[in-house]
């Protein structure tokens, strides 16, 4: 089994926890990525509607970008014992029109699949995300954009040392934004 050092698809490095495997995407993966956010149960909280396969693709190479010019990005997650997709996982820049900003502070995010839900994946996943840029990004605030009705997502955030920053307005929808202060 690959380690945390070893690299997978495009440069990203591989993430083992007790179990999941958090590896790069390939193109091959698009399958996986359509079917997740083509869910409308993954979707509610995040965009309200599910993602179409042009924005599904996007997404997917959002991600391989991401790594390339950030040295950061999102990871798909596997189950380690069965090899099944469980959803993706990771830190990014997107650069949101939101106030207040929070340019510089890479953004957490957590999305699995609804068979996956409740099993405690998004936070061991995440907790493996933030081990990994402890070591290579070193102490960083961190923020989460979060949907004020997802109660278990709020709940991952709190698990991974995230507490509420300030509510505002995403697009439109009610948000809540919480951080991550530096780890030293």
């Amino acid at each position: 089994m690959p380690g945390p050092d070893h690299p997978s698809a495009a440069g990203v490095p591989v993430l083992t926890t007790e179990r999941l495997i958090l590896r790069g995407h390939t193109a091959a993966d698009y399958k996986s990525t359509l079917a997740l956010w083509g869910d409308a149960r993954v979707t509610l909280h995040i965009s309200g509607r599910p993602s179409t396969a042009r924005e599904s693709w996007a997404r997917l190479l959002n991600y391989a970008g991401h790594w390339a010019l950030m040295g950061f990005g999102y990871w798909l997650v596997e189950e380690r014992e069965s090899g099944r997709f469980l959803g993706e996982v990771g830190l990014a820049e997107f650069k949101r029109d939101i106030k207040p900003g929070f340019d510089g502070a890479p953004e957490a995010g957590w999305v699995l699949a609804p068979a996956a839900h409740g099993k405690g994946y998004a936070t061991e996943a995440m907790r493996a995300v933030f081990a990994w840029a402890g070591q290579t990004r070193g102490a960083e605030r961190y923020v989460c954009i979060v949907d004020p009705k997802n109660t278990a997502s709020i709940k991952v955030a709190e698990k991974c040392g995230f507490t509420l920053w300030t509510e505002t307005e995403y697009l439109g929808t009610p948000a809540i934004l919480m951080e991550r202060p530096p780890k030293t």
